[in-house]
């Protein structure tokens, strides 16, 4: 684990990222993200599934969801897009959880203030009754969001929430695409 980690327990249980966030997967992750290039998440499933693979089993499988203005705004939600593609893992969820109000886009904010862009941000709408949840993202920095969701699904009764993500920022010198706390 990470200082920070030490410091700070995260909320979610395990991250599994298929790939570091850098060239060139910074640029594809953005063409699909920005640039509604969709034929991509076929390929970042794939390279997510082939790290899943060594993990244990999950119960359902959950995109983080996108604000309502936003998801109008782009048309789609790259998480689902990718998440999509799991779906034999587990069943997958697309209503369980909302983003209940919007938020400013965390790749403009400072590191210190995306855990307060987020605070209170999702809620779910029925109970999750124990099991796993893997929640599916395109790309992980700071890990305020997923830190977030997990929360929220570990108060609506998940027992253990892992993240599967398509690319991680490593800060201080991680150097595992998969850490299990």
């Amino acid at each position: 684990m990470c200082g920070r980690c030490l410091a700070e327990p995260p909320r979610f249980d395990a991250t599994v990222a298929a790939l570091a966030y850098a060239f060139p997967a910074d640029v594809l992750i953005q063409a699909l993200k920005f640039r509604g290039e969709l034929a991509l998440a076929p390929l970042f499933a794939a390279l997510l599934s082939d790290r899943i693979a060594q993990g244990g089993p999950v119960d359902l499988v959950l995109p983080v969801p996108l604000a309502p203005r936003r998801l109008r705004e782009r048309g789609y939600n790259q998480s689902v897009e990718i998440a999509r593609r799991l779906r034999g893992r587990a069943p997958l969820e697309l209503f369980l959880c909302e983003r209940g109000r919007d938020t400013a886009a965390q790749a403009e904010l400072p590191w210190a203030e995306r855990r307060r862009n987020v605070r209170g941000a999702f809620r779910c709408s029925a109970a999750i009754p124990g099991g796993t949840v893997a929640v599916v993202d395109d790309v992980m920095t700071t890990g305020a969001t997923l830190d977030e969701m997990a929360a929220v699904l570990k108060q609506a009764g998940a027992r253990r929430v892992v993240n599967w993500v398509v690319a991680r920022t490593y800060v201080e010198d991680a150097v595992a695409n998969a850490v299990d706390r």
